[in-house]
């Protein structure tokens, strides 16, 4: 995995951490929910791109 698609998965797996947390604690947010799918589907689109 080249090292931009492996910084991107970090940050979809960071994000959905965060995104857990703030839901838990706080309540849930549609919007961050919208945006952590969104970067799950360019991360995943990445990892395809690449060939991994």
């Amino acid at each position: 995995m080249p090292g931009s698609a492996k910084a991107m998965a970090g940050l979809t797996v960071g994000g959905l951490v965060v995104v857990t947390a703030y839901s838990v604690t706080i309540g849930s947010d549609g919007w961050l929910w919208f945006a952590w799918v969104m970067l799950s589907l360019l991360t995943i689109g990445t990892l395809v791109a690449r060939g991994t």
